[in-house]
């Protein structure tokens, strides 16, 4: 898993809470890497599983409900970092389209160890777009909170369904509300 999202996370554990509870997380989880990341760095997505889990342990929120707010979060955040790939979109749902076969691909070439999240069109119609999601990580939570934070800077609200398939794959049926 790559940096920028440990650096983000702990970012926003500071901005939802305080610094010290990240610092705390951070040596509370006895983490490989010691919590010392660097954005361009790449690192055990296990580490992520154990910060998630302790700050869970700590605030009393799910981890499910966590990582929704933290890809939220991280959306706002990839709209600020690296605005083109957000202007570049006609709306929502092509920015979702775009995200493996534009968005990766750039990200890929930055970083050829990516092991990044596969999202994959199964439909698309007026209102509802369907995508599958497949990862061995299995943080489908993470993937719906992206999504949402993506509809917010797209201003359309949406609803997420999500119905898992198997141990890699779930399928997200994203559907604008309102």
């Amino acid at each position: 898993m790559k940096g920028i999202v440990f650096t983000e996370f702990l970012q926003f554990v500071g901005d939802m809470w305080n610094e010290d509870l990240a610092d705390d997380l951070i040596e509370a989880s006895d983490l490989p890497s010691g919590g010392a990341y660097t954005s361009v760095g790449t690192y055990d997505h296990a580490e992520m599983v154990r910060l998630v889990s302790e700050l869970s342990a700590r605030t009393e929120r799910s981890p499910q409900d966590l990582l929704f707010c933290f890809g939220q979060h991280l959306a706002g955040r990839f709209a600020t970092l690296f605005p083109a790939f957000f202007a570049g979109a006609g709306g929502l749902f092509d920015f979702l389209e775009s995200v493996d076969n534009h968005i990766h691909v750039e990200v890929l070439k930055l970083y050829p160890d990516a092991e990044l999240p596969r999202f994959t069109t199964l439909e698309r119609t007026g209102d509802v777009l369907t995508l599958r999601y497949t990862s061995a990580r299995h943080m489908e939570d993470l993937a719906v909170g992206l999504i949402h934070g993506a509809a917010a800077h797209f201003g359309k609200p949406v609803s997420v369904t999500v119905i898992a398939e198997d141990a890699q794959s779930s399928t997200l049926s994203v559907k604008m509300v309102g």
